[in-house]
């Protein structure tokens, strides 16, 4: 399988897992050793936020002004947070994901982003992890569909209508989906 870094998966119908149940997952690595992406259609709320921010940070109050919403990026390393950003905010200390798109762990971008008005830009706390040959196990068996994406649908489109709006991109009905997935 080709590297689908820069893509989304979206999750099919038939997919109960709590962290992943109409998840649409932003792909930052993948390579033969496995991949890494975020959930992009999953803020936190209030409490969850609250509950985040007092087991990793002292400078809880300040994150919580400076973004509106933070995000649950995947079940893997809850407590590390990282950064999704538009090159408006790029610095030798962001990976590039594409020319348009970076991610970056660097706890100073906290503090540069307060300096930037015209920065799209999203904190996550932990990612979705897969080792190696398991995202494209999951892929065969029909639990997910690769899309292509754009910064646009990233940080435009409402997190609760990502999932559906993902899903019709490919002219399908949800409800005509099976709650199966496998091989034919």
């Amino acid at each position: 399988m080709n590297s689908i870094i820069n893509h989304i998966l979206i999750s099919m119908p038939h997919m109960n897992d709590p962290y992943f149940k109409k998840s649409v997952i932003f792909m930052c690595e993948h390579d033969k050793n496995g991949a890494m992406g975020l959930i992009v259609n999953k803020p936190f709320n209030d409490e969850m936020t609250n509950d985040v921010l007092y087991q990793i940070s002292n400078n809880s109050d300040q994150i919580k002004e400076s973004f509106s919403k933070l995000y649950f990026g995947g079940p893997v390393f809850i407590d590390r947070g990282i950064l999704l950003h538009d090159k408006n905010i790029h610095s030798d200390k962001s990976i590039k994901i594409s020319n348009d798109l970076f991610i970056s762990t660097y706890k100073k971008k906290l503090d540069d982003m307060l300096k930037i008005d015209k920065a799209n830009y999203r904190l996550f706390f932990g990612h979705a992890g897969w080792t190696k040959g398991q995202l494209e196990n999951e892929i065969a068996n029909g639990d997910w569909i690769v899309q292509d994406t754009s910064n646009e649908f990233i940080f435009n489109i409402p997190e609760e209508q990502m999932w559906s709006t993902a899903i019709k991109s490919f002219g399908i009905e949800v409800s005509n989906l099976s709650g199966y997935g496998g091989n034919a």
